[in-house]
């Protein structure tokens, strides 16, 4: 079978609506395709494990369901997708399939659609097998021996003895299980078993690494050890003999199928030597008749075994340092394609890239332009809803500025001085009153006519509101102004000692009458009085306690 069932676009589909991405994306790296998991599936999982609020244990289960599949394709890529995850996901992903009992229960495993499916069923039983082993050991010793840092510091090269020959023994279950895949270069025959392959092989050499570092630790306590350390120890040297030249096998395999020769480890096996004089030790400590050996004879074939041991060690790390090189080059190229595609984007759409919206500057620098403050008395204008503006009094006094109503070039009327009174303080237009700013004893009045405002109106307020309304149907297409501002002409400056404070006459409010009809609804508004006497409190943008707006 080849490309994607329709089972495998229904099931994303399904996906799709319920909105589960992850859902979708684990169908899409476990299709019925006979090929590896896609890397932009693999890439978006592993994000995923690298966010706080996507469900760990949810993700995991979505892999095990996929593994009850009777397809051998659909099974070996969930196990390929989750050793994936292990290996290059957040670390919290192999801490959660450490802490279940259970993980993949695929020894009795077995496709019977075909030839092809029989022989890729041994190998599923082997994969899950080392899955399996791989979080076993995680929730044994606390740590993933393919991640841990080694060298002369390592963590390998500086545990105690007593937790060395306990951490040594669970590597060790780890590397057979490995090992136990066993395949030859014959067998891998499809993307799917050379994906795991790949992967097989990197936890490999980073586990054989970290397997050896233990070794050597090994050897350079043994002979201080206690008898019964000291036998122990004998044994679990021996298996690593054994399992040195497994990996050497491993390893020609990796080099028959295309694996580059510069990738591949050379290994550097402990002169025979070595063993003899560890059985001549403890047969010592046994109270066995041994061999007369100096003490420098010992200490030169200890010191000639650790160094071929580290050699391997440093054979070893120089692959993983090639690949981790290889990794962060492409990972560069991936952002500098990002880069790259994101500057055509701001090249073809540049207002998405504009200044205005972020003190910061595409070229990195900070815009200091000053943030005006609309309660602050230094701004130079501040705007009101009438369409006008007025000019605060600065706080030195020989520098006001009163307020600059130019209301001519607002509402477009022409009136001048029939609208002007005899003091030059107040404009009235159309009924509507222009407030400024009543002089105190110390200041004068000015009118400020030196900064323009734009003109909002082309022509008399009642002009356009009449072609508003025949424009819009509405009414006899002409909206008379019925507003009515009733004021006394009495005029009193505050201040003194026998000062009453003055409340305002009563102000008859008419709003204007709605056209009579608007579509097929009918608004009516009635009449309203607005009657409220209120106390005349200081101009808080005054310079002086004793300036204050006044209305004439």
């Amino acid at each position: 079978m080849s490309g994607q069932s329709i089972t495998d676009r229904i099931t994303a589909a399904q996906h799709s609506v319920t909105g589960s991405a992850i859902s979708k994306t684990v169908c899409k790296a476990t299709t019925h395709e006979i090929m590896g998991p896609k890397k932009k599936h693999l890439n978006y999982l592993i994000q995923c494990t690298n966010e706080m609020n996507v469900n760990i244990p949810q993700l995991a289960d979505t892999l095990f369901e996929r593994t009850t599949s009777t397809s051998w394709v659909v099974v070996f890529k969930s196990l390929t997708t989750t050793h994936h995850l292990m290996v290059y996901g957040n670390e919290r992903f192999i801490q959660y399939l450490a802490s279940r009992n259970t993980l993949f229960n695929l020894s009795n495993f077995l496709d019977k659609s075909g030839l092809q499916g029989y022989d890729m069923s041994t190998f599923i039983r082997r994969y899950s097998r080392y899955l399996n082993e791989k979080a076993v050991s995680y929730r044994q010793v606390a740590f993933d021996f393919t991640k841990v840092e080694r060298g002369s510091d390592g963590v390998m090269r500086t545990m105690n003895t007593e937790k060395l020959l306990k951490t040594i023994s669970v590597i060790q279950n780890q590397m057979d299980a490995l090992l136990d895949f066993n395949v030859n270069a014959n067998e891998l025959t499809n993307g799917v078993i050379n994906a795991a392959f790949m992967l097989l092989f990197k936890d490999a050499i980073r586990l054989f690494a970290a397997y050896n570092e233990g070794v050597i630790n090994l050897l350079e306590k043994y002979f201080d050890m206690k008898k019964v350390q000291c036998k122990e120890g004998l044994d679990l040297y021996k298996k690593f003999l054994t399992r040195m030249t497994r990996i050497s096998e491993f390893l020609k395999v990796a080099e028959q199928v295309g694996i580059d020769r510069g990738d591949i480890p050379d290994l550097s096996q402990a002169p025979s030597s070595l063993l003899d004089a560890l059985e001549q030790h403890l047969a010592s400590l046994e109270g066995k008749k041994v061999k007369d050996s100096t003490a420098a004879s010992r200490a030169s074939t200890l010191s000639s075994a650790v160094s071929s041991l580290a050699n391997t060690g440093m054979s070893f790390s120089k692959v993983d340092e090639r690949e981790k090189q290889a990794a962060l080059e492409e990972e560069q190229a991936r952002l500098k394609a990002l880069k790259e595609q994101r500057l055509k984007e701001l090249q073809k759409n540049p207002t998405t890239a504009t200044t205005d919206s972020s003190p910061v500057s595409l070229d990195g620098t900070i815009d200091s332009a000053p943030v005006l403050d609309p309660f602050s008395t230094t701004n130079s204008t501040i705007f009101f809803s009438a369409g006008f503006t007025a000019s605060p009094a600065p706080q030195q006094p020989q520098n006001l500025h009163f307020i600059n109503a130019d209301f001519d070039s607002v509402f477009g009327n022409n009136t001048n001085a029939n609208n002007l009174d005899s003091t030059g303080k107040f404009y009235v237009l159309g009924g509507i009153l222009k407030p400024t700013v009543a002089s105190s004893p110390h200041q004068s009045m000015t009118l400020n006519s030196q900064q323009p405002h734009p003109k909002l109106v082309s022509d008399d307020l009642d002009s356009s509101l009449a072609n508003l309304v025949g424009n819009l149907g509405i009414g006899n297409g002409r909206a008379k102004n019925d507003l009515h501002w009733n004021q006394s002409d009495e005029k009193k400056l505050t201040g003194g000692t026998n000062w009453l404070p003055n409340t305002a006459p009563s102000t008859t409010w008419n709003p204007a009458t709605m056209p009579p009809r608007m579509g097929s609804m009918m608004i009516t508004q009635p009449t309203m009085m607005y009657t409220q006497p209120v106390m005349r409190s200081p101009n808080p943008f005054g310079p002086s306690p004793g300036a204050q707006m006044q209305f004439m």
